[in-house]
């Protein structure tokens, strides 16, 4: 589980994140929404570790993402924006190169990395250096990565960025697939038709606080929008206008 509570980040005069709090538990697949400077990646950030909150707390699966960071980031598989892979190894190197960065034995790392090409469908291209991958491809390795040390919460920025609709689906069904064994998945992503179709809470964040979350159908009810597009629009404007 997730937690987010009373988080605050500056940098400098700019406000990014401010007083955001919700909770992504077990079992679901929770949508972190908002448009571009809403201060998602900064709170995406926050939660992989890489920036610390001026104010509030998060944590996984009760470890402090400051105060017990190893511990947090062990509990994570995190898709950022952008796979970041290294290019000059193999998608198979790079994917064996993190399962040891999180900690797995030696002993099972070859076995482990060879279940996550096979479930990803990358065996056509796991053994080529990844510079030169289209977008899918690099980020299907990306998630293999995330994915390697079966992490029990699931942080994915964008995940369907680059994928043709045949790796969509796969992805949609490896997604529900995860929320079935009991994973937490917070899934950021601007396509709001996967949204609609994967979460089942979701949290929109516009000008750094949150606007509105709870379950699809509740922020359907709350803006009075069927369609959960509009509702999105509904909300931010909502924000806009206080």
């Amino acid at each position: 589980m997730i937690e987010v509570k009373g988080v605050h980040k500056s940098f400098g005069k700019v406000r990014a994140v401010r007083d955001v709090s919700f909770v992504a538990p077990d079992g679901k697949v929770t949508g972190l929404l908002g448009p571009n400077g809403a201060g998602k990646s900064t709170l995406l950030r926050i939660l992989y570790t890489v920036l610390k909150p001026d104010a509030g707390c998060a944590s996984i699966d009760g470890a402090d993402v400051v105060t017990d960071a190893l511990t947090a980031r062990q509990r994570i598989g995190a898709l950022p924006h952008g796979a970041g892979l290294y290019p000059h190894l193999t998608a198979r190197e790079n994917i064996a190169y993190y399962a040891r960065l999180c900690g797995l034995h030696k002993s099972t790392v070859d076995d482990k990395v060879d279940d996550i090409v096979k479930l990803l469908e990358i065996d056509d291209f796991a053994d080529r250096r990844t510079k030169g991958f289209s977008q899918g491809q690099r980020t299907k390795v990306a998630l293999a990565r995330a994915l390697v040390h079966d992490p029990q919460n699931v942080i994915l920025d964008e995940p369907s960025n680059g994928l043709d609709v045949m790796a969509m689906r796969s992805l949609r069904h490896l997604i529900l697939k995860l929320k079935d064994a009991g994973r937490c998945i917070l899934f950021s992503s601007h396509v709001m038709q996967e949204v609609a179709a994967l979460c089942d809470d979701i949290c929109i964040i516009a000008h750094g606080q949150v606007a509105i979350d709870g379950s699809v159908e509740s922020i359907r009810e709350q803006t009075g929008c069927d369609d959960l597009e509009d509702a999105f629009v509904a909300a931010i404007h909502r924000v806009e206008s206080d």
